[in-house]
């Protein structure tokens, strides 16, 4: 009997730094939250993931860089992969079990043992590169996923990422790739200064790559909006396989390292929106990945709200839209920029 959800939890340990924002925390405070979510018991708790293997990860990454991070991982005391990342004795190995995540959770999802998957894993992965780590990521984990659906019969793979942050990492590794459409809700002008309107793919690619840069102060309308008036119609142009989703939860109003306004309820709606999408488009074929989230009550209680949408529960906001919810801003005329450009 298909399961209405498959997930993994992959908390990582050996992966952390003290007083990072991405700490091994994260996934612990999410299994915590998980328990109270109502028919879990519906859903298909998949084994401890096997790492990603180096063909899997070098469909994303260079083979160079692969060996660079391993060697560099190796090297005693921790050090930082770049800027806003670091690096410790263990992360490689959790990097490529976060990616062993991904695989699994579209692969339970593709065979058919679930409806739809949540891999709860960390290290993210949206803004890692072919060739480098970046913001907190050392693997592309929904690229990585991304090529494996393709090798497994899943020829066309739409991405979409809410994380509050550009994924310009996924953007780069599938500008020129008509196989993949991307797209992506995020903050504008906010780490890492990609995303914009105008970023559209290139060669063979143009068009497949859809940006919704929102301002700061957007929340749920915005998002749900953006979800209704441009991935829907996109993605029934497209025609996609399945959808993988990279899922941060960063846009969250109590996140420290942003300035949108999704609250829980918020989140929960947008599970059940592309729940529906995917029912349209991809016979119900839906994938998330973790990506950022760093207000630990925030993060938890709309990770554990997505989980009760995909099986058919109503939401629970712990934290409401806050003391004095501002009124959202204007998103309406950068929907309609983003449809003009993309003719949808």
């Amino acid at each position: 009997m298909q399961a209405p959800l498959a997930y993994l939890l992959v908390p990582s340990l050996a992966h952390n730094e003290a007083g990072h924002s991405e700490h091994n925390g994260r996934v612990t405070a999410i299994g915590a939250a998980l328990a109270g979510v109502p028919r879990l018991e519906l859903a298909l708790q998949l084994p401890p993931a096997v790492p990603a293997t180096a063909a899997q990860v070098t469909a994303a990454h260079t083979a160079g860089y692969l060996a660079q991070i391993t060697k560099a991982a190796e090297a005693l005391p921790p050090r930082i992969a770049d800027p806003s990342t670091y690096l410790c004795s263990g992360s490689v190995e959790c990097a490529l079990e976060a990616a062993g995540a991904a695989i699994a959770a579209l692969d339970a999802v593709l065979d058919g043992r679930a409806r739809t998957a949540f891999s709860v894993a960390r290290p993210p992965g949206h803004h890692a590169v072919a060739a480098a780590a970046m913001g907190f990521c050392l693997f592309n984990n929904i690229a990585i996923a991304a090529h494996h659906a393709q090798r497994n019969g899943s020829a066309r793979v739409m991405i979409f990422d809410f994380d509050v942050h550009h994924g310009n990492g996924t953007q780069d590794l599938f500008y020129a790739d008509p196989s993949v459409l991307f797209a992506s809700t995020h903050q504008a002008r906010l780490y890492p200064d990609t995303g914009a309107i105008t970023e559209t793919g290139s060669a063979a690619g143009k068009g497949c790559t859809i940006n919704i840069p929102l301002p700061a102060g957007a929340g749920d309308s915005a998002m749900l909006q953006a979800i209704e008036r441009v991935l829907l119609p996109a993605a029934v142009r497209f025609a996609p396989d399945v959808l993988l989703v990279s899922a941060g939860f960063d846009a969250h109003w109590r996140d420290p390292l942003a300035s949108l306004q999704m609250t829980c309820a918020g989140y929960h709606q947008v599970a059940a929106s592309l729940q529906a999408l995917a029912n349209t488009v991809c016979n119900g074929r839906l994938v998330f990945l973790l990506e950022g989230g760093y207000h630990l009550p925030a993060l938890s209680a709309s990770v554990a709200n997505v989980f009760r949408a995909l099986l058919g529960q109503p939401g629970h906001d712990p934290l409401g839209a806050g003391s004095k919810p501002a009124p959202e801003p204007d998103h309406t005329s950068i929907l309609d920029a983003v449809r003009k450009l993309h003719k949808i």
